[in-house]
């Protein structure tokens, strides 16, 4: 498919690191192993990593993203990096701003910020934040967080936080990304005029749906109409196509099937049910899963039709981490050189 130069205008292209569980890892290891693929994508030019957040499952083993991204910074001297997310339901929008800002500062800015409103999981009792929290709360965290993320004073006589006056301490002027997965989360960032993340579990149409909400919900408001949305996708590199999506259908399923399922509902409703093999398909067909030409027209499709001009790549499909490594440097060296070439003025 021939595409235009205007398509990779200025973009981005990151990692995405679940810090997965697959079977016969320690935690403790896929803890190392990803900061040491934070490490190997700084040396292979990507512009920045993202960390995502699960409690009590093996799905993703991180709890804390904003602790394994201080870890990640303290290795680093030029990637930014960023939380893919934060889950606010579960924890105190006034202390996260806190945590944000220190890494704000002592990384010279390098550090974003990304929350969710996670789900109806064990966290919610674990950490005694609550159904309620999750069901209804989300815009009310949301907004002492950008309160507290705009230098503050924040105070609070809302539901679910009542709270004095006070000061932030460091002070940080940041603008969080927020995670939209429902029409209703799309609306909030939208009159926020606060940046989506897109997950990966879905594909250039519903993106491409969800950033025309986002612009009709922005219309006539003070918002950031075009605000700099986030895509996230799967992003596996072989010497084919057919190679490639070969070793996602044997290794995903081994992390997908028992990891989905330690989504556990907090209040008795099901749990999540989804076709692992069919999932994987899909994955591999939307995403830039395949030979290096083959991703880079994958990535400039993406950007062609959903206008997004930042993308982070799932890096970890493989489950072993010397093939993740190698996946981030055959990545960095064969696609992301690729893509920058077609940028105007691009070297």
């Amino acid at each position: 498919m021939a595409l235009g130069k205007d398509a990779a205008a200025s973009m981005r292209i990151g990692v995405f690191l679940v810090a997965a569980g697959f079977p016969g890892m320690a935690p403790g290891d896929v803890l190392r192993g990803t900061t040491e693929a934070i490490e190997a994508a700084e040396r292979a030019g990507f512009d920045d990593a993202w960390i995502a957040e699960h409690h009590f499952m093996s799905y993703g083993v991180c709890p804390s993203a904003v602790t394994l991204a201080a870890v990640a910074l303290g290795r680093t001297s030029r990637i930014t990096v960023g939380t893919a997310v934060s889950v606010l339901s579960a924890q105190h929008p006034v202390a996260l701003a806190e945590q944000a800002a220190i890494l704000h500062h002592v990384s010279d800015g390098r550090f974003r910020l990304g929350v969710g409103r996670g789900g109806p999981w064990l966290e919610l009792e674990v950490f005694g934040t609550g159904t309620a929290r999750f069901e209804r709360g989300f815009p009310e965290s949301l907004d002492l967080l950008c309160t507290a993320l705009n230098g503050g004073p924040v105070a609070a006589e809302g539901e679910f936080f009542r709270f004095r006056e006070v000061s932030m301490v460091p002070q940080a002027r940041m603008t969080p990304v927020v995670a939209c997965t429902s029409d209703g989360t799309v609306r909030l960032a939208a009159e926020r005029g606060l940046p989506m993340l897109l997950g990966m579990h879905v594909g250039d149409d519903e993106k491409t749906e969800t950033i025309a909400a986002y612009e009709s919900y922005a219309t006539g408001l003070a918002a950031i109409v075009g605000a700099a949305h986030i895509g996230a996708a799967l992003g596996y590199v072989a010497d084919t196509t057919e190679q490639a999506v070969r070793e996602m259908r044997e290794s995903l399923p081994r992390w997908l099937g028992p990891g989905l399922a330690g989504y556990v509902p907090v209040d008795g409703r099901p749990p999540p049910r989804r076709d692992i093999a069919e999932y994987v398909d899909l994955l591999c067909r939307i995403h830039p899963v395949g030979s290096a030409e083959h991703c880079v027209e994958k990535i400039m499709t993406t950007a062609a039709r959903t206008g997004l001009r930042h993308l982070i790549l799932m890096v970890e499909g493989a489950g072993d981490r010397a093939r993740t490594l190698e996946n981030i440097a055959r990545l960095g060296a064969e696609v992301l050189p690729a893509v920058r070439a077609l940028r105007p003025g691009a070297a």
